[in-house]
């Protein structure tokens, strides 16, 4: 099944294609913002970070930026998601394109703290943040866990790629209780084993579509990558989308139409139901 109509956004997407106002962070690495898939797209950049434009396109901190800004707000009819277009992205690069540790799509404590309170800084209202930590350690995850902090007090939704690596336990993003961490989820709908998973994870998570997903390639292209990173924008999306059509809803409204919390006892989140959560929102808002 293809990746919208997997998670339910089919619906959502008809209905609207965002709105300016909705600023959605994107903690990532530089993007094409010259892609004939992005000339329309309302892209700003956070203040600090590294530069947000790619000097070297090829690099994988590119790759990986540009193909997420796709997914999110990439021009509709290019192959791409282009789930929230008309929203405005706010880019804050954590990979630089000439990094030297290798570890493209992984950023410090320190580095995505900074980028969370940037994006707050600039009004953002949902954050994609499809990174992993890079060398993680307790004494070093203060300032990520006072960010975090931030951005439940200020009403920003914060969404986390849970990573790659087949391990079972939370980090200190996908472990926090605000944070909405995604897994990635196959084209039939199945778990993909490859997903990190945790408790924190499948009682607070979401699956999203992180299998052969086509986005925008950094060569002016598109580009068919798979994993939780994937995943991860189309839950922030959905949030964009919803507070688009519902601008006065508080965050924790958005979150629960989203997470559709329950008992949760697995290990492994539910799929993302966009039109579950457009149908809930739909009718709590005519109760108001």
């Amino acid at each position: 099944m293809e990746a919208l109509p997997l998670v339910g956004l089919t619906e959502l997407t008809r209905r609207t294609a965002g709105h300016p106002d909705i600023v959605v962070g994107m903690i990532d690495g530089p993007v094409v913002s010259a892609h004939p898939g992005l000339q329309d797209a309302r892209i700003t950049v956070t203040r600090g970070g590294h530069t947000a434009s790619c000097v070297y396109p090829g690099h994988p901190a590119c790759v990986h930026g540009t193909f997420i800004a796709g997914i999110l707000a990439a021009r509709r009819g290019m192959s791409a998601p282009a789930i929230c277009p008309r929203c405005t992205l706010c880019v804050h690069a954590v990979f630089a394109d000439h990094a030297a540790h290798g570890r493209t799509g992984a950023a410090t404590p320190d580095h995505l703290a900074d980028g969370i309170v940037a994006c707050l800084a600039a009004g953002a209202r949902v954050i994609n943040i499809s990174a992993a930590l890079y060398h993680p350690r307790p004494d070093h995850e203060r300032r990520l866990l006072d960010a975090l902090d931030l951005a439940a007090r200020r009403g920003a939704i914060v969404v986390v790629a849970a990573g790659n690596d087949r391990a079972i336990g939370s980090t200190a993003l996908t472990g926090h209780p605000w944070v909405i961490p995604v897994t990635a989820y196959d084209q039939a709908g199945r778990a993909m084993g490859r997903s990190n998973l945790g408790r924190s994870i499948g009682h607070r998570g979401l699956g999203g579509p992180g299998d052969r997903v086509t986005s925008l390639g950094s060569d002016g292209g598109l580009l068919t990558q798979s994993g939780t990173s994937v995943a991860a924008p189309f839950v922030t999306g959905a949030i964009a989308l919803l507070w688009s059509l519902f601008p006065d809803a508080a965050a924790p409204e958005v979150r629960l139409a989203v997470t559709a919390p329950n008992r949760r006892r697995a290990l492994v989140p539910p799929l993302l139901n966009a039109a579950a959560a457009l149908q809930w929102m739909s009718r709590r808002r005519r109760r108001v």
